[in-house]
């Protein structure tokens, strides 16, 4: 298929991009290359990826109208896939209209390039964010999630919403999945394994939110996305059994899904921290900090969904994970660890 692939330079879009490729997809992917973090990252793996023949890369931002309106005009794409956005929780505390014009603005200029395009499925990125005050765990799609305690939380949510009002209006078929905590090689410099690794290396302490005691459920970013490719191949439905006395958020009478992709293992902040210092042969220097404001003590994904109807489980431990995040890192940057010694 001909698929449009968002934020194709970004962490997640570049290993969906491979992921798709390798299934044998046509794949344009689309970036704005902003500098929110390090600009010759993404250059480095659009590099990589333009060496398959079956991917070409357009620079556009999403808030462009006028730019994404001609771009699916003229490509008529098969599928989209929408991965870009402004990510970033705490970064949305500084700047938080660069989350609406990219996150809610930019979600709609891709609606409408699907609406009046004959798109065939859009399956676009949330968060498990957008679950915010809730702490029935493990985190339902079954369940409201309209308490976000951040504006990415909230921009996340709002796409979701838009994306069913399509569904609803236009009979698109949506996807929507909330991906928890993902990590893995050529990670953002902004999350914490990154921050974490080259801390340690550089002698330099670690930021260790919440006194250590948070819990994730860390995703390793391959598994995260087979997840999507699998999502993107099976085109959403209506739900016979939806009922509007008491509806089900995850599901509609019209061609909409919400799915969690995680790992549904939580994993102590502390035992993360550890894995990070056995693979690099070093100890971090800890510097404990109060929670931060819109994080959450623990996130666990209930993923019984999306083994049922895919038939798929992310399931890479972070033993793993983190080990082939840390010897990307250390080749990339040129890093010697002494665990490698």
């Amino acid at each position: 298929m001909k698929i449009l692939l968002t934020g194709a330079a970004g962490f997640i879009g570049y290993h969906t991009s491979l992921n798709l490729l390798a299934r044998g997809h046509e794949i344009v992917g689309l970036d704005n290359l902003n500098d929110y973090y390090d600009v010759n990252l993404k250059k480095a793996r659009l590099e990589r990826l333009s060496r398959k023949p079956a991917f070409r890369f357009v620079k556009l931002d999403l808030a462009d109208d006028a730019g994404m309106k001609e771009l699916f005009a003229r490509e008529k794409f098969q599928r989209v896939v929408h991965l870009a956005a402004q990510a970033g929780v705490r970064y949305s505390l500084q700047d938080p209209h660069s989350y609406v014009r990219s996150n809610v603005t930019g979600t709609l200029n891709v609606l409408e390039g699907c609406r009046h395009n004959g798109v065939e499925h859009l399956v676009y990125a949330s968060t498990s964010s957008v679950y915010g005050a809730n702490t029935d765990m493990p985190f339902s799609p079954h369940r409201i999630a309209d308490h976000p305690l951040t504006i990415y939380a909230a921009t996340k949510r709002s796409s979701e919403l838009m994306a069913h009002t399509y569904s609803s209006l236009f009979n698109l078929p949506t996807t929507g999945l909330r991906f928890f905590t993902v990590y893995g090689p050529w990670g953002r410099p902004d999350m914490a394994l990154f921050l974490f690794t080259r801390n340690i290396l550089e002698d330099k302490p670690i930021d260790v939110f919440n006194n250590g005691h948070h819990r994730r459920d860390f995703t390793y970013v391959e598994d995260i996305a087979e997840g999507v490719a699998r999502v993107c191949e099976r085109v959403a439905q209506p739900s016979p059994e939806w009922n509007s006395a008491s509806p089900d958020p995850s599901t509609s009478r019209v061609p909409f899904r919400l799915y969690n992709i995680g790992n549904h293992q939580p994993v102590e902040l502390m035992r993360y921290i550890e894995v990070i210092e056995e693979c690099l042969g070093r100890k971090a220097q800890k510097r404990f900090l109060p929670l931060q404001p819109g994080d959450v003590p623990e996130t666990f994904a209930d993923i019984e969904d999306l083994a049922r109807d895919v038939g798929y489980r992310p399931a890479t431990p972070i033993e793993v994970g983190v080990r082939r995040f840390v010897d990307w890192y250390c080749e990339y940057y040129q890093y010697r660890s002494k665990a490698s010694d």
